[in-house]
């Protein structure tokens, strides 16, 4: 059953001899979360865990500790090890959490909340704190400067021999729990379930020596390497036939046992899920690899796929002097003075900036009711289909340098003084990534990177208006 808080205590008082108290920060932020709307908008989605959550079972952890512990979180860049482990040791945190004498949630626990919480509910949260700090007069909206970043996925380096072997590790796992879930029925066809992972791992042990062999001519080089994926691919097709086998298995059994409610019947469904959406990634890393290594073709960076536990990833080269090709998602970050993210987006694509920017003045008037006075951004964004967008939006000023020539109104003061504002979002940029984990999204899947993505920001910006408001305070 859902509960919404613990019976309040004040555990500073309960410490004879001693002057407790939050540190500023804590304190500015104890009471932005004590704000209704938060409250709600998190205990809907962790209504929806089970059809009767909200009403049957034992008490869970409350809602409001369980949006305070992972505000700490995220805040604080701690693993969720950490967090249950410096909660329960911290007599603030304890009574910041609102957790006071109970027993601080396990890891395991406050991870399975977590994941219910999704990217819209957490992209409604930023924009509650976002109107807390505009009635708090920390911002007006009056200007906004745009910018893109890469948030990178939590992948080795890619390469076709690593995802191969990725393929048929997972898969070998796989069959291994078909073959005890399908039970009696597996043994007369025990081929089926064998783990080709150490043949896999052998030959890209032979693929990485191959690379540090010295004395090969470059034909030499290419045959042997030729020859290397030749071997790797067999086994690869053959380990995926295996797991064509069992996937019909699989189903034939879920849909013999679906008239009756057991759990065998349920296991098979799930794993015959797993397979069914494992199978087509090792079969396109197999094409793959088939078509760079054997035929010698350039695929493009669109069809490639770089990661077989994160699929979604993509390869993103942003042309900068030095700079490397990363492997992860554009992220679109939005800023207003006052030095809060007012919104943001991970891209689906990873082309060019210029055509997010519409997008961006849309959710700008939708957060603040008005478009800004100003908007700056660098010449990625430089379009005569933006000019119009903001021109049309009710933009006054538009701060964005030409690609080439220097625009007209390159001369107004007004124009140097917002590009110059302009370059602050690198520092923001910077920020993000050092402080609130915005270099690497540690999250699994496309959601869990949106999901870490909202986080990061969210923290960013209770952190942003905790702290100005500290700094009112005191002085």
């Amino acid at each position: 059953m859902l509960t919404d808080r613990h019976a309040p205590q004040d555990l500073f008082t309960q410490i004879p001899g001693r002057r407790l108290q939050f540190e500023p920060l804590l304190a500015q932020l104890d009471r932005l979360l004590e704000d209704d709307a938060l409250f709600q908008r998190v205990k809907a989605d962790f209504a929806r865990r089970f059809p009767h959550t909200p009403t049957r079972g034992r008490p869970s952890t409350p809602v409001e500790a369980l949006l305070r512990l992972l505000v700490v979180k995220h805040l604080y860049q701690w693993s969720f090890q950490a967090t249950e482990y410096w909660v329960s040791d911290s007599l603030s945190l304890r009574q910041f959490c609102r957790v006071y004498w109970e027993a601080v949630p396990d890891h395991t626990t406050l991870d399975k909340w977590a994941r219910l919480l999704g990217p819209e509910t957490l992209a409604a949260l930023n924009a509650r704190v976002l109107t807390l700090a505009t009635e708090h007069q920390l911002t007006r909206g009056r200007k906004l400067r745009v910018d893109t970043t890469v948030i990178e996925t939590n992948i080795h380096p890619p390469a076709d021999s690593s995802l191969l072997t990725d393929g048929v590790r997972r898969l070998g796992r796989l069959l291994q729990r078909a073959a005890s879930v399908l039970g009696a029925a597996a043994a007369p066809a025990q081929p089926w379930f064998r783990d080709r992972t150490r043949a896999m791992r052998q030959r890209s042990g032979q693929v990485r020596r191959l690379y540090r062999t010295r004395g090969l001519s470059e034909a030499e080089r290419k045959a042997a390497l030729q020859r290397i994926y030749a071997g790797l691919l067999q086994v690869a097709r053959r380990s995926r036939a295996q797991g064509e086998r069992v996937l019909a298995a699989l189903r034939e059994r879920a849909t013999g046992l679906a008239q009756t409610a057991g759990k065998a019947g349920k296991q098979a469904a799930q794993l015959a899920q797993q397979l069914a959406g494992w199978l087509p990634l090792l079969g396109q890393a197999i094409d793959q690899a088939r078509r760079r290594v054997l035929l010698g073709e350039r695929v493009p960076a669109g069809e490639k796929i770089v990661s077989l536990f994160e699929p979604h990833t993509q390869i993103i080269s942003r042309g900068k002097a030095g700079d490397r090709v990363e492997f992860g998602r554009k992220l679109l970050l939005e800023e207003v003075e006052g030095g809060l993210i007012s919104g943001y987006a991970v891209l689906p694509e990873a082309g060019a900036d210029a055509g997010h920017l519409p997008d961006s003045l849309a959710r700008h008037q939708a957060q603040f009711g008005r478009a800004p006075d100003l908007v700056t951004a660098d010449r990625g964004f430089a379009t005569a289909a933006n000019r119009e967008a903001a021109r049309a939006a009710g933009v006054k000023r538009l701060a964005i340098p030409y690609v080439g020539k220097a625009p007209p109104e390159a001369k107004e003061r007004w124009f140097r003084a917002g590009y110059r504002w302009r370059a602050g979002v690198e520092g923001r940029i910077s920020l993000l990534g050092r402080r609130f984990g915005q270099k690497r999204a540690l999250y699994p899947g496309e959601r869990g990177l949106c999901r870490w993505v909202g986080w990061g920001i969210l923290a960013h910006n209770l952190w942003q208006t905790g702290r100005v408001l500290a700094a009112q305070q005191a002085s």
